[in-house]
């Protein structure tokens, strides 16, 4: 099948296969697996044009809600965490789709500042899991999933807390905006939504449980898609002729029916599996990304 905007060409099935397979390991954690589909697009179909950020993005809008719908029916949504994850992000995706059409047309440069925050965060969580390791005991009681949901979420101008499975954690609201506010950036030029690199940041940085924050840092990214999809689009006719901005709807669409059915399917598989196993596939797929980035800018 040939797509008229990407000008790609593959089978009618690839996409939402591909974008089913990456959903359902990445949802576990809070990442909704745009950061995946983007080097796939370009490197296996050959779709380089600024286009193919809000594209992935339009797969965020599509596949994201059926994995929120799982976390807010399990009563796992961390609402005050989401909510200054969607006030930092939202300004940050914006100056981000600015980014990437005036100074990074060729995304090539800024790959290597992806790759490095990247290798950073996978890193570090890594690390940590080197000194925590024994003592990770998540959620799962003698072999069963607990009925984990989270309570006691108070939010200040200083800090936000909450409580889930049994156990309080604090981080700094100010912290949290900023942070929101750069990812925000980078995945509004890269089209991957806030959520796929501040979950891992969550984890690492501010030690949060991956079962709390992972439907926080997917709401996020829903809202910063959508606001980043709207923003390319409305933007589009100024660089008519010039480079192809607007998305693939056709392809972002069968991207995001296919991760419509890994996301729901990942959130329901998540609270079976052990923290620490998210973990390594967190990290691993974040290693393995920033490597793909940086060695493929280095060996061009």
């Amino acid at each position: 099948m040939h797509f008229v905007v990407s000008g790609v060409d593959c089978p009618i099935w690839l996409p939402p296969l591909v974008a089913f397979v990456v959903s359902f390991f990445t949802s576990m954690g809070g990442v909704s697996g745009a950061f995946l589909l983007l080097p796939f697009q370009m490197s296996f179909l050959g779709f380089t044009s600024p286009a193919v950020s809000p594209t992935n993005l339009v797969y965020n809008i599509v596949s994201i809600p059926s994995g929120v719908w799982r976390y807010l029916r399990e009563g796992r949504m961390v609402w005050p965490l989401t909510w200054v994850v969607i006030a930092g992000t939202l300004p940050g995706v914006v100056a981000g789709g600015f980014i990437r059409l005036t100074w990074l047309p060729d995304p090539g440069p800024f790959k290597v500042f992806v790759g490095c925050v990247l290798l950073y965060i996978g890193a570090r969580m890594f690390w940590d899991l080197t000194k925590a390791r024994g003592k990770e005991k998540g959620p799962l009681l003698e072999g069963r999933p607990a009925l984990c949901t989270v309570d006691q979420c108070r939010i200040t101008l200083r800090e936000l807390s909450f409580s889930f499975a049994g156990q309080n954690y604090a981080c700094s609201t100010p912290g949290i905006f900023l942070l929101s506010l750069a990812v925000g950036m980078v995945g509004g030029v890269y089209g991957i939504g806030g959520g796929s690199i501040v979950a891992p940041f969550f984890v690492a940085v501010y030690g949060l449980p991956v079962h709390a924050v992972a439907g926080a840092a997917l709401m996020g990214t829903f809202v910063t898609s959508v606001v980043g999809v709207a923003f390319y689009q409305a933007i589009a006719p100024l660089y008519a002729g010039q480079m192809a901005v607007a998305p693939d709807w056709l392809l972002g669409l069968l991207f995001g029916l296919g991760g419509v059915g890994g996301m729901y399917c990942g959130a329901r598989m998540q609270k079976r599996v052990k923290p620490l196993y998210i973990k390594i596939m967190l990290g691993l797929i974040l290693l393995g990304t920033a490597g793909k980035y940086l060695v493929g800018y280095f060996m061009n």
